[in-house]
Parts: structure tokens; C-alpha cells; sequence
């Protein structure tokens, strides 16, 4: 009997997706590389010749991978890179997708384009990039973007390869690569135990610094995929954030809207805020945290913004979700349903116009809501009885988010509409305390006035009004004070959904 029929019989399972060396068929060595398991085992067998393999590992692979193996053919080498492959070893279907090849990326890129009958354009051709746009049926587009391999201290093209272009990268869970002519892993970075820990660490010590942009982003993903971030890549960080201030305001604002359009967009605020990176981002935000407020404001400034921002998110999240209020264990979640819960497919109708492809109407309203007392420090005063007063902070504060948006080359509709949602903000303050002190509702008038003044974004000033109640008063808010809000809110959107020739359109007498 030979020496290796001789060899128990080995399970594979627990190197599924990984690169083995085997030396008379047992199992002495594995690495996310081939090039890693050769030389994990040249540690202890290094005169002997192992044979390095791939144990496979089941995955469903998104259709456009499966199109794109066709059109290139099993000769053309070719990875699918990032992001993707996390999302598909986490279950998930990608919404977008990036491939890695040795060279010729744009005039692959052009072929793909072609072949699968959709956009094409050169996104950087010195560095070798091109993406590739399909455009479905309901407007909506995927993104194919193709690079040449590229290393962290050089430029892309011909001679890198892809373990240094993985490590090049930001993440280790975002360094896998998917080859699509063998169906193998790489894994060089060992991104796939940090994606099973569910940890967020940096690809190097130098990552943060190379792209401070990648704080933003860390933050973005941690919050999105349910992760902790490293330690060591958490100090990378603070020492990289005031680098931000040389990273491009449209760079900043796509991942900042990224964020906003995300899970607990209060959250990685916070996030941000403590890492240091806000200086950076929105020096605006700098000076509210601190800054004290009358009665019934249980908050500073800075906490009521993240409260505002995460109340909006539980009420977006009730009234988009499309399921009923059975069930639910939040009595103001459930008074919240049944007076609005009937204009649910108005609400998804709203938010379903954006103002600009690339950004949604939540996310504006996200970032309303994240400037709406922008100007509280700069307009605060106290008044004879030892009240605090922000006095014209909500007409401050629409000026000044304007700029902010235009310092990040935001649209004109954008701009004006998040100038009309912070402007107008306090008007239904107003009357829910007429309601709540005089048992007086919004008259015909005062309905007609407030959406010729706030147009489309009247649903939108509704929403980030009943936010800030709940960011206002937290748990000391009663139900019938609540019940007053959501009464107003009612009656608003009543009128402009339901009958707006009554009161928001009359007809002209004349």
C-alpha cells in the first residue's frame, strides 16, 4: 500500500474557500493566496514541493457576473472586486459591481458595454477606469466600473498585480476578489475572518491616511452592515481626519448622503463627531454641541440634532415599511398609524421623486434635519425671565445650509427645497400649541398660506416637525401632547392629498 493511500481521509470543510498545500494528500498548510499557502508551508516543509489547490465554496452569484463570464470568455482574466464579493458572501445581491483586470480596463470595459446593449464612459483614462451603465426598466442603474490593477504607492497599469491591488484597499472585508475563470477566492488579507467576525479593519496602516475619505466610508459600511470597526483602525482615523479638508467637496458629499440615506444615520453622525472628522465635513455642526435649552428641550443642540435625526428614521421606517401597526410595542408609533398610517403609498410616492438621480429625497431631508437648528448658537439669547430664545434661527439656518449645499455642488431644486423645509420649520409648532393651549385648528387660510410657502416640501416640513417633537421632548413626551402634533400633521396632509382644491389650490374667483 503507497504512503498516501496509506492517509486517513481528510475533511475539506473547514478550509471551504480557502487555498490549501497538501503533501501526500493531508492537508499541511492553507492561505487566502496560493502564493500565501506556498509559503505557510515552506515554514516547516521547505524542501518538499506541496500541491496547492482551491477547496470551492458555494455562493449565488448575481446574473450580470454570470453575462459578463460570457461576453469576456474563459481567456480574458478577470476579477470581481470590493464590496461585491463581501455582499455576496454575506447573502447579499450587490447593487452595484467592480471588476479588477491586469490591463486594458476601458477597452474591456467598451466591450462589455456593447455586448450587454447599455452606457459607456471613461471615468479616469490615466488610471485606467471605465464603467459600465445599465439602465432598467423603472430608470433605476447598476454601475460596472472597471479598473486596472493598481498598488498603494504607484500609479494603475501594467506590471501590478492583485494581491497588491487588494492591498491597496480600504477594508480587508472589501480586499476579496472573486476570479471569475477558476470560481476561486482570493483572500490575502484574510478579509473573510473579519467578515465572519463582523470586525471593520483598515488593509494597512497608511489606508486612512492615503484616503481620508475612507473615515466616512468605514463609518457608512459599519453602520449599514451591523460591524464594529478595529481599534487601531479607529486611532487610524482620528489621525487622518484633518486630511479631509484636501478630499473634494463632491467626494464628501456622495458618501455623506450615502450615510444619510443609510440605517442610524444618527448614529454615524455621532460616529463622526468623535472620530473628528465633522471639522472637515460640515464645520457648521462644530458649535452646536454644548449649547444649552430652555424647558421642554431635555437636550443640548448637538444631542436634540441626533435625537431629530433618529426620530425621523423610526417615523420614515413606520411609514414606508407598508406593514400595519399591529404588533407594534410604541404607543406613539401606533398613534403616529392611525392618524397618517392611510397615506402610506402617498408618502412612498413623495419620496420615490428625487430632485437628482444620484441622491434621494429621504437622504435631503436627512440632511434638512441634520441643519435644521444650524443657527441656534449664532441666534441665541435670553430674555427677561431667564428663557432661552432662537429668536430667526430657522430663516439663519436656511441660508446657511444653502451654502453648505452649494459648497458641495448640490442642484438648485435641492438647495431650494432644503431652504424651504428649514425655513418653515416652527410653523407647525405654532399650531400645535394654538391646538394644544386654545383648542384651535389650522384655518383654511392658514392651510392655503403654509403650502403656497412650502410647495411639495410641505410633506416633507410635516415629517421633520413630528421628528423634532419626539427629538425635543424624548421620553418625557405624552400622548396628548403628541396627539396634538400628529392632529395638525393630519389635517395638513388631509387637504393636500385628499382636497386641495378646498384649501391648498382654490379655484380663482376671477
Amino acid at each position: 500500500m503507497n504512503e498516501e493511500a496509506s492517509q486517513p481521509m481528510q475533511s475539506n470543510a473547514p478550509y471551504s474557500g480557502r487555498w490549501v498545500a497538501r503533501l501526500h494528500g493531508k492537508i499541511i498548510a492553507q492561505g487566502g493566496t496560493p502564493e500565501q499557502a506556498m509559503r505557510a508551508s515552506q515554514q516547516s516543509r521547505h524542501k518538499e514541493k506541496p500541491e496547492i489547490t482551491y477547496v470551492p465554496t458555494s455562493f449565488p452569484l448575481p446574473d450580470l457576473v454570470e453575462k459578463v463570464k460570457l461576453v469576456l470568455g474563459p481567456d480574458q482574466e478577470i476579477y470581481l472586486v470590493g464590496g461585491g464579493v463581501r455582499d455576496i458572501l454575506m447573502g447579499r445581491f450587490p447593487p452595484d459591481l467592480d471588476f479588477a483586470v491586469p490591463s486594458n480596463a476601458i477597452s474591456i470595459a467598451r466591450n462589455i458595454a456593447n455586448a450587454l446593449k447599455a452606457d459607456f464612459v471613461v471615468l479616469d483614462e490615466e488610471r485606467g477606469t471605465a464603467r459600465v451603465i445599465i439602465t432598467q426598466l423603472n430608470d433605476s442603474r447598476t454601475f460596472l466600473d472597471l479598473a486596472t490593477f493598481r498598488s498603494a504607492n504607484s500609479s494603475p497599469g501594467p506590471g501590478h498585480s492583485l494581491e497588491e491591488d487588494l492591498g491597496a484597499r480600504d477594508f480587508t472585508v472589501n480586499a476579496l476578489a472573486y476570479d471569475l475563470q477558476s470560481d476561486a477566492i482570493l483572500d490575502p488579507l484574510n478579509g473573510a475572518t473579519d467578515l465572519h467576525a463582523r470586525v471593520l479593519r483598515a488593509c494597512a496602516k497608511t489606508s486612512l491616511m492615503d484616503d481620508p475619505l475612507r473615515i466616512l466610508r468605514g463609518v457608512r459600511q459599519a453602520a449599514a452592515l451591523g460591524f464594529h470597526i478595529d481599534g487601531d483602525t479607529r486611532e487610524s482615523m482620528k489621525q487622518a481626519a484633518g486630511e479631509l479638508v484636501r478630499v473634494s467637496a463632491e467626494r464628501l458629499r456622495d458618501e455623506l448622503f450615502k450615510i444619510l440615506d443609510g440605517p442610524r444615520p444618527d448614529a454615524s453622525l455621532r460616529a463622526l463627531e468623535m472620530l473628528g472628522a465633522l471639522p472637515g465635513l460640515l464645520p457648521e455642526l462644530a458649535a452646536l454641541k454644548g449649547v444649552e435649552q430652555s424647558p421642554p428641550h431635555i437636550h443640548d443642540v448637538w444631542a436634540h440634532t441626533l435625537a431629530v435625526l433618529a426620530a425621523l428614521e423610526e417615523i420614515l421606517s413606520a411609514l414606508l415599511s407598508g406593514s400595519s401597526r399591529e404588533g407594534t410595542t410604541d404607543p406613539l408609533t401606533d398613534q403616529l398609524m392611525i392618524e397618517l398610517g392611510r397615506f402610506r403609498e402617498q408618502f412612498a410616492n413623495h419620496f420615490s421623486q428625487s430632485l437628482n438621480i444620484d441622491r434621494s429625497s429621504r437622504a435631503l431631508l436627512a440632511f434638512a434635519a441634520l441643519y435644521h437648528d444650524v443657527s441656534k448658537p449664532a441666534t441665541r439669547s435670553t430674555d427677561e425671565s431667564g428663557r432661552i430664545r432662537f429668536l430667526e434661527h430657522e430663516s439663519e439656518g436656511a441660508l446657511v445650509a444653502a451654502e453648505r449645499l452649494r459648497a458641495f455642488n448640490m442642484s438648485n431644486d435641492e438647495i431650494e427645497r432644503v431652504e424651504k423645509i428649514i425655513q418653515n420649520h416652527m410653523r407647525i409648532h405654532f399650531h400645535t400649541a394654538r391646538l394644544e393651549g386654545q383648542k384651535l385648528l389650522p384655518s383654511r387660510k392658514a392651510i392655503y398660506r403654509f403650502f403656497r410657502d412650502a410647495g411639495k416640501a410641505g410633506t416633507d416640513i410635516v415629517l421633520l416637525s413630528l421628528a423634532d417633537v419626539r427629538g425635543t421632548r424624548g421620553p418625557t413626551l405624552s400622548q396628548e401632547s403628541w396627539a396634538a402634533c400628529l392632529e395638525v400633521a393630519r389635517l395638513l396632509l388631509e387637504n393636500y392629498w385628499e382636497r386641495p382644491e378646498e384649501a391648498v389650490s382654490p379655484a380663482r374667483l376671477v
